[in-house]
């Protein structure tokens, strides 16, 4: 049985979903949403209505008609917004599907899309958003603000582009585990929510990589907060019926025969998550997962993760002669070069590299984890 705060979370944007689907502005909609859900925080703890979402419609709908009237086009909208329209069969469906394509509008930018995924449809605070995000509450208002006034004109009047939705999705995930918002689970549960309304094997890809790398967020990191790689988690703690779900989710998706991205970096996730142990991994299927991987995205990204999978198979010295080939200033390529270069016994120049691909991290973490690395090193030649 749900709590009233996890009742409206979820009714929210369904009730959002409906009166943008009647043509409401989206940012109005969504004020009169948030009033109608403050109405249901005052009342229903006293007497529960026999059918919530249709309340939470009528209550919604009837203030936006208010705001509507109160506006400076009040005689041009009152003939469209005048009468509440009876509840039909749009009603009585779950919009929250339309109203995250329509949240992940093309004219967003992927923060702003993020931004407001989280608010419309994740029904979070703006306080929690920005807080997850590290930036103020009043930036985080403005960027919400702002993408409500990109897509206030547009129409839920059909389905927008999969492959966005899945991005931003997918974006949030690896938004990462900390603060007061999961911002992963979050995503899970949102891609749960796709996945239930849509037959498209990519979704149920998705879906499957996210479960198989959320099994593994309690070995990430040590006690002290550090990174800790793949091969030297304790796998033990890997959560195994994340796995087995992700695994059968993953199966039934490539058995459609329609493979996408998605499917084939959760079919590299699934070989991990099979191998007892590290040294025990199916090195040459991942390499063709790989392969498949690059043909499907043709990612600099992609062919990266390619060389350390062809490195583990052909060995250090041909992964070194592939990295060549890659663009210098790709993410993660020096902090590559640099293990290879460890594994093919080169251990001073490795300290070096590693200490380079520090200097260039993206994140506190990864660069905190490389320079233990070139201290590793470094110890070691001394010693």
């Amino acid at each position: 049985m749900l709590d009233l705060d996890e009742q409206l979370k979820l009714l929210g944007p369904q009730v959002l979903g409906v009166l943008v689907r009647r043509g409401a502005d989206f940012a109005a909609a969504e004020d009169a949403v948030q009033e109608a859900l403050l109405a249901a925080v005052e009342r229903w703890p006293a007497e529960t209505p026999a059918e919530p979402k249709g309340w939470l419609i009528t209550v919604a709908w009837r203030k936006y008609v208010d705001m509507v009237r109160s506006a400076d086009a009040r005689r041009r909208r009152e003939e469209r917004f005048h009468d509440e329209p009876e509840p039909g069969e749009t009603e009585n469906a779950d919009d929250t599907l339309q109203l995250l394509f329509l949240c992940c509008h093309p004219d967003l930018s992927p923060t702003a899309a993020i931004a407001l995924t989280l608010r419309a449809v994740g029904g979070l605070t703006t306080r929690q958003i920005a807080l997850a995000h590290l930036v103020p509450e009043a930036t985080m208002a403005q960027r919400i603000s702002r993408a409500k006034r990109t897509v206030s004109d547009r129409r839920l009047t059909r389905l927008g582009d999969l492959g966005r939705v899945l991005k931003v999705l997918y974006l949030v995930f690896n938004e990462g585990y900390g603060g007061e918002v999961d911002l992963a689970a979050e995503a899970i549960r949102l891609t749960r929510q796709l996945a239930r309304a849509s037959d498209d094997p990519e979704v149920a890809g998705l879906l499957a990589l996210m479960l198989l790398h959320d099994a593994r967020r309690t070995s990430r990191r040590g006690s002290d907060g550090s990174l800790i790689a793949l091969a030297d988690q304790d796998r033990s703690l890997w959560d195994t019926t994340l796995i087995a779900e992700g695994v059968e989710i993953l199966q039934a998706a490539l058995a459609k025969d329609r493979l996408g991205e998605y499917q084939a970096q959760a079919a590299i996730a699934a070989l991990h998550a099979d191998a007892p142990k590290a040294d025990e991994t199916d090195w040459p299927q991942v390499l063709e997962w790989y392969d498949e991987l690059l043909r499907l995205t043709d990612s600099p990204v992609v062919a990266l993760n390619r060389v350390v999978a062809l490195g583990e198979v052909d060995g250090p010295l041909v992964a070194l002669r592939a990295l060549d080939e890659l663009p210098a200033d790709l993410p993660r390529l020096v902090a590559v070069r640099a293990h290879f270069t460890e594994r093919a016994g080169s251990l001073e120049h490795a300290a070096e590299l590693y200490a380079d691909a520090a200097h260039l991290a993206t994140s506190t973490a990864e660069r905190d984890h490389l320079t233990r690395q070139a201290a590793r090193l470094r110890q070691g030649l001394a010693g």
